[in-house]
């Protein structure tokens, strides 16, 4: 089966990531995290939006009561709907920054950190509630990414980037807790490295492939389902969204590239390409 891109915002992001439907709003929330900047876009408008933040911005999830939380640099923030920002939980370590987070569905926050030099395990990947409660999950992470959860809610998928793997863990729904961590698939040498990861309603596995140009489904047995090839390189990050959550939207990055397709850093959409599963929005 062949698809076909559309480009939904073309832009020139150092560093595009973390493609997030808000259903509450019909946009599409993106960010470039190295410009320091958050994003939005209005499928049935074209109406786009942008927000610069303080310090880098790893990620940006809608909030249950409106507003956002983002998780940044050093710690997580709460944007209320007027505008005004608190932190929820400041962590700040020299030389480390923020990196993709995901809502998991029971309303927490699970934020993944790295290291801006992305040394061997320096970064970690924690549950934030919206008590501001922290707890740290993973302590020995090199580039936390793609965190998802099965339509259930019984396994959690995660990217540790450099693995080349995507992982799979047994997740307890009443408490949070995650054990039995597998993979379920390897990326191969020469097809590029996972990055972040998207959940659809058949339990399947979207991963974007950082210097692969590409993005992959995964069966949950963890076989390889399709592969769906893209124009620029640096594919960091996909999720559902639209009408019917049937479009695939994916991020790209131009970082680091000394020749960059024009599309480099735009926000692409793969229309009709499946389904994916209603976002929880963050409870706090």
């Amino acid at each position: 089966m062949t698809h076909t891109f559309d480009v939904a915002v073309r832009a020139q992001a150092a560093l595009g990531e973390g493609p997030t439907w808000d259903p509450a709003t019909g946009r599409l929330l993106w960010i470039d995290i190295l410009a320091s900047r958050v994003h939005t876009w209005d499928p049935a408008t074209g109406r786009r939006t942008l927000r610069r933040t303080e310090q880098h911005v790893g990620a940006v999830k809608p909030r249950a009561g409106g507003g956002l939380v983002l998780n940044l640099r050093d710690g997580v923030g709460l944007l209320d709907p007027d505008g005004a920002f608190r932190w929820l939980h400041r962590e700040a370590v020299p030389g480390r920054r923020a990196n993709d987070a995901a809502v998991a569905p029971d309303g927490a926050l699970w934020a993944g950190t790295m290291r801006y030099d992305e040394a061997t395990g320096g970064g970690t990947l924690s549950r934030i509630t919206g008590d501001g409660t922290a707890e740290t999950v993973l302590d020995d992470v090199t580039v936390s990414n793609g965190t998802g959860w099965s339509p259930d809610g019984r396994l959690m998928y995660y990217i540790d980037t450099p693995t080349r793997r995507i992982d799979v863990f047994d997740h307890d729904a009443a408490t949070g807790r995650i054990t039995g961590r597998r993979p379920l698939a390897g990326i191969e040498e020469g097809a590029g490295f996972p990055d972040g990861l998207t959940v659809d309603a058949d339990g399947c596995v979207w991963v974007a492939l950082w210097d692969g140009a590409a993005v992959r489904r995964y069966t949950p047995a963890g076989d390889l389902d399709r592969v769906i090839p893209l124009p620029v390189p640096r594919v960091t990050a996909c999720a559902f969204g639209g009408a019917g959550l049937t479009d695939l939207y994916v991020t790209t990055a131009r970082v680091g590239l000394t020749a960059p397709h024009p599309l480099a850093g735009s926000l692409l959409v793969l229309p009709g390409v499946g389904r994916g599963l209603a976002p929880t929005a963050f409870e706090g």
